[in-house]
């Protein structure tokens, strides 16, 4: 029998300093609207895959939730078997939560946003808002634009001349290129969080240039009615020679003025081989550099998202971090924030001969996907379709199948499949993607055991469909025939909405700056001594 915990005792759990986890099992969507303000969402859907990364040692106390507790069964019953010893369902959900008197949430990344905003009172972060910016352009005032978001994101929607430069990689990289002392930093994310945090980074870093952040980013600009781009690509060089050098002078500076923690390869694996501590090795660096040579066990959490959703990295309070990046900047500038934020947080010393691994390792999951299912390529996959002996039902983020999913291929949450798929015969080939090709399997064994008889999955997800030169269409937010369940899997931003997107920008940085006020409430909720909430 899984053990049982009511709110009132979850609460003294969360005030208590031991490492916890708050799982919250249900939906994207339903998580977005109201939760935990310090539950991770790890829908049931990706079960298999989030829990062991999100919470890599098994003694750690867990708790699940969901709305009513309708759904921790089958979570908690999964776990056990997994033989995680230490797994809790709060009594009711959600709903008896807030029966004891405490609060939910709306939104996402929640603690990281207010963080963002104390940042920017605590600092005196300078900001300037998009009439100012747009002024400057068409006066042909001298300044320097930065996009700080993922790639992804800032090929989405930008604004004119802005290049892009993701996160932590602002301190390497952006100093390099500025050839005047006197020219105006501007720093913008979508909202409000990456642009505060990239601009104070820079100024903490000791870059002499006035910095500023885009006050509300994207969705500022966009608000105010000026027009922005789409499709941009061009993003900030690395350094190298003496503007690396320099980088690496600054943030060597910056750990000795902010004490940042440095520990030697016998620590980490003493930290990693401990069994009562939780120990995460996250590489700060871009995906690319990632891929190049990394620690074998490392996580790639480029330094800017992990601050920005620090929840979707780490789920266990507590516990320890330990940072790695290539020239000792990006993990310097990481630690620095993560520390602020009240995390345990070291960086990695003299890391480069260790950085031997380039494959990617097949992520950990509870348990092994159905072998009945077969994993197929890209190149198989073409020829399925050319012939149409398949149908391809995508179970990924529905924002990605949204903006290029594979031609004719169905959308369908894997909590809906029961239903979704009763519209084929159980005779008929099935073939189920995703964006990394990590939540596939699990699908395909769903449709195993609902009685289909040739299951496939596509092997490394869309992208590999990409790679082979397959082709892409796009839909809008409209009724579309080959959406077979809601797309209800997670929060759609406001920039990304088709319709009401004006009103829900509005709304979501309204939400943003009031986020501070609501958590004074959350007493459990502590960050570093000068960013405390009261």
């Amino acid at each position: 029998m899984v053990a049982i915990v009511d709110a009132p005792t979850l609460r003294s759990w969360l005030n208590d300093g031991e490492e916890i986890a708050v799982l919250d099992v249900r939906d994207g969507g339903p998580y977005a609207r109201g939760h935990i303000l310090v539950a991770t969402s790890v829908p049931r859907a990706n079960f298999e895959t989030l829990v062991p990364r999100l919470v890599p040692r098994r003694a750690t106390r867990i708790v699940l939730t969901d709305d009513d507790g309708s759904l921790l069964g089958e979570a908690a019953g999964l776990l056990e078997a997994c033989e995680y010893p230490n797994v809790h369902v709060l009594e009711r959900g959600n709903a008896g939560w807030t029966a004891a008197g405490y609060q939910l949430f709306s939104g996402s990344n929640i603690v990281s946003k207010v963080f963002g905003e104390l940042v920017e009172e605590r600092c005196a972060t300078p900001h300037v808002d998009a009439s100012t910016l747009n002024s400057w352009i068409a006066e042909g005032h001298p300044f320097r634009l930065f996009d700080v978001r993922p790639l992804a994101e800032y090929r989405t929607v930008s604004i004119p001349g802005a290049t892009n430069c993701p996160g932590m990689e602002t301190v390497l990289r952006i100093p390099a290129h500025i050839d005047d002392a006197s020219t105006p930093i501007v720093v913008n994310c979508a909202g409000r969080t990456r642009s505060i945090i990239g601009a104070q980074s820079l100024r903490d870093a000791g870059i002499v240039n006035p910095v500023f952040a885009l006050q509300n980013g994207t969705m500022g600009w966009q608000l105010e009615g000026f027009v922005p781009d789409h499709g941009q690509s061009n993003i900030v060089t690395e350094p190298f020679g003496e503007s690396l050098d320099a980088a690496r002078s600054r943030l060597r500076d910056l750990a000795t003025r902010h004490s940042v923690r440095f520990i030697d390869r016998p620590t980490l694996d003493e930290w990693t081989a401990d069994t009562t501590r939780t120990t995460y090795l996250f590489d700060v660096r871009l995906a690319e550099a990632y891929s190049l040579g990394h620690i074998p066990g490392s996580v790639n959490a480029p330094g800017g998202q992990l601050i920005q959703s620090t929840d979707t990295f780490a789920a266990v309070r507590h516990a320890r971090i330990v940072l790695v990046d290539e020239h000792g900047v990006q993990a310097v500038m990481t630690a620095h924030w993560m520390a602020r934020m009240g995390w345990e947080v070291a960086v990695l010393a003299s890391t480069n001969d260790d950085l031997s691994q380039t494959a990617r390792t097949a992520p950990a999951t509870l348990v092994e996907p159905e072998s009945a299912a077969r994993a197929i390529t890209a190149e198989e996959l073409q020829e399925l379709l050319s012939t149409g002996a398949c149908d391809v039902v995508d179970v990924g983020e529905s924002y990605w199948y949204r903006q290029g999913r594979i031609p004719g291929s169905h959308y369908a949450m894997r909590s809906g499949l029961s239903t979704a798929l009763g519209r084929f015969p159980k005779n008929r080939t099935l073939v189920f993607c995703c964006s990394t090709g990590a939540q596939a399997p699990f699908a395909a064994g769903d449709a195993i055991r609902m009685g289909f008889s040739d299951v496939r999955w596509l092997e490394a997800g869309r992208p590999s469909w990409r790679r082979a030169g397959g082709s892409f269409e796009s839909i809008g937010d409209g009724d579309d025939e080959l959406l077979l369940t809601p797309t209800d899997d997670m929060w759609y931003p406001p920039w990304a909405r088709a319709e009401g997107a004006r009103e829900a920008m509005e709304e979501y940085l309204s939400w943003e700056v009031g986020l501070v006020d609501r958590l004074k409430t959350e007493e459990y909720l502590r960050f570093s001594p000068g960013f405390d909430l009261n």
